[in-house]
Formats: C-alpha cells, sequence, structure tokens
C-alpha cells in the first residue's frame, strides 16, 4: 500500500451541515461514493450523520472521539482491480445540531494490474477521470459502473 500512494495526491474539503428543523425533508449529501483512492475524515464535533449502505440498508457511523474513519475510495477500486471495494455513502443533517467534518483525499500512483490479474476497469488519465466524475450528478456508485470493463477484456488502468 505504501508503493500505492508514494507519489499520489492529496487534497482537503471541510463540510458544514447547519441544523435543520425537517430533517426528514433534506439530506445532507447525497449517497456517493469518493473519487479518491482513500478519504480519511474526522467528525469533528462528534455528531452523527454519516451513514454507509450495507446490504441494501443505511448504518449510522457512530462518531467516536479523536477517531478517523477511512473510506475506500473508487479509484483504489480500480487500482487494485476490485481487490478493494469503495464504500457508498452519505450524510443526513441534524434538526438541533450543526455537523463539522473535514475529509482530506489521497489518490494512488502505480497500477496493481498483472498478466494474472487482468483489469476490470477501463484506462483513463487522472483529468479524464476527474472531469468525468465531477461531470455526473452524485448518484452512488455509478460513475466506477461506467468505467468498470463489461466484458473483462480491455486496457491496463
Amino acid at each position: 500500500m505504501r508503493e500505492l500512494f508514494e507519489d499520489g495526491m492529496q487534497s482537503m474539503r471541510m463540510n458544514y451541515y447547519p441544523p435543520c428543523s425537517e430533517p426528514e425533508k433534506t439530506i445532507g449529501l447525497t449517497p456517493h461514493s469518493d473519487a479518491s483512492g482513500l478519504t480519511i475524515l474526522l467528525q469533528v464535533n462528534e455528531m452523527e450523520g454519516l451513514q454507509v449502505r450495507k446490504d441494501g440498508m443505511w448504518v449510522p457511523v457512530k462518531p467516536l472521539p479523536n477517531a478517523f474513519i477511512i473510506n475506500i475510495g473508487d479509484v483504489l477500486e480500480m487500482f487494485t482491480n476490485g481487490a478493494y471495494r469503495s464504500i457508498e455513502h452519505r450524510t443526513t443533517v441534524n434538526p438541533v445540531k450543526e455537523r463539522l467534518s473535514i475529509a482530506t483525499f489521497y489518490r494512488p500512483a502505480p497500477s496493481l494490474i498483472s498478466p494474472e490479474n487482468p483489469a476490470l476497469f477501463r484506462r483513463v488519465t487522472v483529468e479524464e477521470y476527474v472531469q468525468g466524475f465531477l461531470a455526473r450528478k452524485l448518484d452512488g456508485k455509478s460513475y466506477i459502473d461506467v468505467m468498470r470493463i463489461q466484458n473483462g477484456v480491455g486496457d491496463n488502468i
């Protein structure tokens, strides 16, 4: 894993979700998977709101004091040729208190494709991938499905 991220790139985002009197009518962030390799998330004020999809159900992630949450992103799923699966998640809002989070995103460098482990995803540049990802609305893990090689034959990443 160290070699995978050694020459990679990092970015950061802070999220603020204000209190909402009708949280059942509002979503903080729609379901999606991250475009990065890894996402390291700190739930700053330990307010619940992050949920992950597991077996078709939304499961809340209980904040722990001074703990990081690590999410696998689409790029890592593609670079590991599906060995690690990206995490579909969303955020909700609270009726009384704001929620703050800080996310840092890591993109890996080299790939893990070999003749014994053929590519499952199309080959694209980072620029093409990010442009395609940002051009689509957040909708579950739909973008990684666009990148998937349907017949199992194609370019290496």
